[in-house]
């Protein structure tokens, strides 16, 4: 695993029981900020879910108090638009999906771990 990444003992498959693939580079994902939606104990909101984001996934996730819109230089956000992939917290994409305004979902590049909170099957409906 490369130095990016700090800990190579953590399970990187994905919802497929794959090996997790790249999110996005550009801009660069993923709560390690690697391109991956790697996880780990430091990672409380459980950075797992890579979504293809849409005008209402990044409206609801404003409603709900997470604005990923508006460009933050001093953390080197660049903000999103529609058509940005990004790593979003598990628990905002479901509460996204339980309010109609979930994301579309690169399954290849979501951790395994999303599969705690929804089934395969459902997670399928929203695969790009």
């Amino acid at each position: 695993m490369s130095e990016l990444h700090p800990n190579p003992a953590i399970n990187q498959r994905n919802v497929l029981g794959g090996e997790l693939a790249s999110c996005c580079f550009a801009p660069i994902t993923g709560y390690y900020r690697n391109g991956f939606c790697h996880t780990g104990p430091r990672d409380l909101g459980q950075h797992t879910v890579c979504v293809k984001m849409t005008a209402d996934f990044l409206n609801f996730s404003a409603s709900r108090g997470n604005d990923l819109i508006t460009p933050l230089p001093e953390y080197n956000f660049p903000g999103l638009q529609p058509g940005d992939y990004w790593c979003v917290c598990a628990t905002r994409w479901v509460e996204a999906l339980e309010h109609d305004a979930a994301a579309p979902l690169k399954l290849e590049a979501c951790h395994e771990s999303l599969l705690s909170l929804v089934d395969l099957k459902t997670l399928m409906e929203y695969a790009l």
